[in-house]
């Protein structure tokens, strides 16, 4: 069953940009998005960014000043806007929503940043 949905992924050159969305499959599901992941082949998944209660934001040291995570309310939906991209943000992009104790992941979205 799948609970939360990521878009926006795809091909970008060195410097260019672009813009991911998460939402929880069911407005009704209670499932709140907190934040982006992502993970390369033979590496463990990586923090990207958080959003979290009011509105508490976290970066990785590696993204600081190029990623911006938001979060629109009403659609329960968190952006993840990517600029100035490096070769190294390279991966499987994947976002986490939260229910009480619970974590659920999507499927991912492929980022690859190559001329």
């Amino acid at each position: 069953q799948v609970h939360v949905v990521e878009s926006g992924g795809g091909l970008v050159q060195p410097g260019g940009s672009l813009r991911l969305s998460c939402a929880a499959a069911s407005r009704a599901s209670g499932i709140i998005i907190v934040g982006w992941y992502r993970q390369v082949p033979e590496k463990q998944r990586e923090f990207v960014a958080s959003i979290i209660g009011g509105g508490t934001i976290t970066y990785a040291d590696s993204v600081k000043g190029r990623f911006t995570i938001s979060r629109d309310k009403s659609f329960n939906t968190v952006y993840l806007g990517m600029s100035n991209l490096k070769p190294e943000d390279t991966g499987v992009y994947y976002c986490k929503g939260r229910r009480g104790t619970y974590d659920y992941w999507g499927q991912g979205t492929q980022v690859t940043v190559s001329s």
